[in-house]
């Protein structure tokens, strides 16, 4: 006879609603999906699917930044950006900026 035991985990709410319904359409129930993961989780030895998170969403002044970018990529502000061909010229303007 397997002995079982029982766990208690803690899931948002929503998330929870949201993850219900998907195994619903799937055919599973959280405790199948649970027992799935975990069994596979011991037989690779590793987490059994690619973990993905949210693509990020930049901060308003990375945006600013990036639009920026764009605009003088295009040519539509200018671009007063230093540029260098060696490291010692690169090195020399930040020297002077010191001063």
């Amino acid at each position: 006879m397997i002995m079982m035991s029982t766990t208690t985990i803690r899931i948002d709410d929503a998330l929870k609603k949201d993850l219900d319904k998907r195994l619903k359409e799937t055919g599973l129930t959280l405790n199948g999906y649970l027992n799935l993961a975990i069994r596979q989780f011991v037989i690779q030895n590793k987490v059994p699917f690619e973990v993905l998170t949210p693509e990020a969403q930049p901060n308003e002044t990375t945006r600013r930044a990036i639009v920026e970018a764009e605009a003088k990529a295009l040519g539509l502000i200018p671009d007063h950006t230093p540029s260098f061909t060696d490291a010692k010229s690169a090195l020399a303007y930040l020297d002077q900026d010191e001063k």
